[in-house]
């Protein structure tokens, strides 16, 4: 049974519903991916081996106001980072 880390999933509903408000410069998938990465690498993971407990460990991280406010500082920080210096291709064309 594969492990699974469901911070990933946070992340990234974190990442889409903020996402107009984060201004990012660019909007690929690397530079998704990127922001992904920076944020995950500074928050605390969270693993299951067990897929059905998934709902019930995210819906833990989004009650948790604390958390919240945390994983969304998080998330705009690595934004800022990413858009800041793009990796990507559309970055290197300007």
């Amino acid at each position: 049974m594969p492990i699974y880390n469901v911070m990933e999933d946070v992340v990234h509903d974190v990442l889409q519903q903020y996402k107009k408000e984060l201004q990012l410069t660019c909007d690929c998938q690397r530079c998704h991916d990127d922001i992904m990465a920076i944020a995950l690498n500074q928050l605390k993971p969270h693993y299951i081996v067990n897929e059905q407990h998934k709902p019930y460990i995210r819906a833990g991280h989004v009650t948790d106001r604390q958390g919240v406010t945390n994983i969304l500082s998080t998330v705009v920080k690595a934004a800022r980072i990413v858009t800041d210096s793009p990796r990507c291709e559309n970055a290197k064309k300007e």
